[in-house]
């Protein structure tokens, strides 16, 4: 759905939560797909979905629903870049794009360890090597 490869669904996926539905992270993030309540909540009335708890938001079909169409929008605020796509997945889209004008990463996985943030440079690294696992795979 949304234009997303499944295969990068599925690694964000298993670095987020190792695909357990009712993880909650420390931070408050939710479900498969990890997702900020307050994410959630923006995302949802775009796609038509009213009311959003997050009861809800643990639910695996509307976690991967949520979750994917925020990638396709990451993925077109990110001109498709794969590892910008993925720190701002983690990091948040406005830190992203403030690193990118501020030449501090290039947005390039070979420039990965620049990234400011340890959580996020493995992130992104975690991601792609699933990634690649699963491509290897399927």
């Amino acid at each position: 759905s949304y234009g997303v490869d499944p295969l990068l669904v599925a690694a964000v996926i298993r670095v987020e939560s190792n695909f357990e539905p009712n993880a909650v992270s420390r931070r408050g993030a939710l479900g498969l797909m990890q997702l900020m309540p307050a994410t959630a909540d923006w995302i949802a009335p775009q796609l038509g979905i009213a009311d959003l708890t997050e009861e809800m938001i643990l639910d695996p079909e509307i976690n991967i629903r949520l979750g994917t169409w925020y990638l396709a929008n990451l993925a077109t605020e990110f001109n498709h870049n794969r590892e910008q796509v993925l720190a701002a997945y983690n990091a948040g889209r406005g830190r992203v794009a403030g690193w990118l004008v501020e030449g501090v990463w290039s947005g390039r996985y070979e420039d990965v360890e620049d990234i400011p943030f340890p959580e996020t440079r493995n992130y992104v690294s975690k991601v792609n090597a699933a990634y690649n696992r699963y491509q290897a795979l399927y």
